[in-house]
């Protein structure tokens, strides 16, 4: 049986909110990790000394990640028994929450060691979030999506990702430029406040949407699985360990965006912070365009050659934008990191939502989804920290991290080439082991 069409503007509306969703969980990964860089040390571990202090701030931001598998673990669990829509609706409001109590939360002078002990609660709270956003918010669009435009809609969770980090840097900006003592004191506070509007924006989109029909079908014909990861596990392990693999570059990311930066504005190079930043936000607003456009040509031409492209062409784009660094010069450096980071890698950024989702069977994609991105991304969370091992005791062997970066390219290769072409599979088909092949009914419950 066909999955009905969903209704007249729900899927440009499940894109906007998905986009929503994802540009707060960016927006709140953007301004953490500047203000874990620049303020918490000060803030919430003053009694060590500095570079102690640094470290342990730095270490609050990778709690996230370790927080994300296991909160992938439960929120997909009940995204495929209680639908989508609820949880993109809790993990919107908990990354608010988790957020904007940050910007509450009293200093390491104030309360002593309850200030840190509070900080990476928080952040544990961030990362339950951020495990099940993406999934849900994928699964969504991808549902309610045109079959034949299923790439374009669900490209748009990835278009908020820039969108977040653009919003984020042009609220940090004027806030870093307050003087210290007000920075200090409140100033850093405000970004974390503001997390609360795009929470509520999100929140009015998200509450109007309907659930998606290829899940309303599911429940009504079959019912909800009873432990869909039973499933997952038995029917699509192989699916599962393709997006593990697949999910691990986002290490080109994170290698772009931290260890590049650092080592552009180290003694060895010599450019300034602010020029680099302009690199990353100008990188940032190419996407914003490269990414629907590469998410449509797959639609037209299929998931795997776009994402090869992504992936392969990224480990070759690393080794030119690092060299471009090394040389210092920044018109060269701005050049290629945009064509590295803005139009090479967005190929594979732009379509793996689709490429991802379609790999999974209606009633485990966002139990499917949500583990297999989440370790993946885990993994690739700690990329910097052995980057930043390889790059010698100077921090300077920038081929050293081109050759690391681009061995982590290679799972993602492999994902692609050994994963079938879906984007003209049926809604409805989606997760069999072929195109033709229906799966088994088995017990389930509402």
């Amino acid at each position: 049986m066909s999955v009905p069409a969903a209704p007249p503007g729900q899927p440009k509306k499940a894109a906007t909110a998905a986009w929503i969703g994802s540009a707060l969980e960016y927006y709140d990964f953007f301004i953490y990790g500047s203000a874990a860089a620049l303020i918490f040390p000060e803030v919430f571990f003053d009694e060590s000394d500095p570079a102690t202090a640094t470290l342990l701030s730095l270490a609050t931001f990778g709690v996230a990640y370790a927080a994300r598998p296991i909160g992938a673990l439960f929120l997909g669990h009940f995204g495929d028994k209680v639908g989508r829509k609820k949880i993109m609706v809790f993990t919107l409001i908990l990354m608010g929450v988790s957020t904007f109590l940050i910007g509450c939360l009293p200093t390491r002078e104030q309360v002593g060691t309850l200030a840190p002990i509070l900080l990476v609660l928080c952040r544990v709270l961030q990362g339950i979030s951020a495990a099940g956003e993406q999934a849900s918010a994928n699964s969504m669009t991808l549902e309610h999506a045109p079959p034949h435009r299923r790439g374009f809609f669900t490209s748009f969770t990835l278009s908020g990702t820039q969108g977040g980090q653009l919003l984020a840097t042009l609220v940090f900006i004027p806030v870093a430029a307050l003087p210290e003592d007000q920075l200090m004191s409140w100033g850093w506070r405000v970004p974390f406040w503001l997390s609360v509007a795009v929470a509520v924006v999100g929140y009015v989109i998200r509450r109007t949407l309907d659930e998606t029909p290829a899940f309303a079908q599911q429940a009504s014909d079959e019912g909800v699985a009873r432990l869909p990861l039973a499933i997952l596990m038995r029917e699509h392990w192989r699916d599962v360990l393709r997006v593990i693999a697949g999910a691990l570059i986002a290490s080109v990311s994170t290698i772009f965006t931290v260890w590049a930066l650092a080592y552009a504005t180290s003694d060895s190079v010599g450019m300034s912070r602010s020029s680099m930043l302009w690199v990353g936000a100008l990188a940032n607003l190419v996407a914003l365009a490269a990414i629907p456009l590469w998410a449509t040509l797959s639609d037209r031409i299929g998931r795997r050659p776009v994402y090869l492209i992504g992936a392969a062409g990224s480990a070759v784009a690393m080794f030119v934008y690092l060299w471009a660094i090394s040389t210092g010069s920044y018109p060269l450096t701005l050049l290629l990191g945009i064509v590295a980071f803005g139009v090479v890698y967005s190929a594979a950024n732009g379509v793996w939502p689709s490429f991802y989702g379609e790999m999974f069977a209606t009633r485990v994609r966002l139990s499917g989804m949500a583990i297999g991105t989440q370790i993946g991304f885990a993994v690739a969370g700690f990329a910097v920290t052995f980057a930043a091992q390889i790059a010698g005791p100077d921090g300077d062997d920038w081929m050293a991290v081109a050759l690391f970066t681009a061995a982590l390219c290679v799972p993602p290769v492999i994902a692609v080439l050994s994963a079938r072409e879906t984007h003209r599979v049926p809604t409805q088909k989606l997760g069999e082991r072929s195109p033709g092949q229906a799966r088994q009914p088995e017990r389930v419950t509402a």
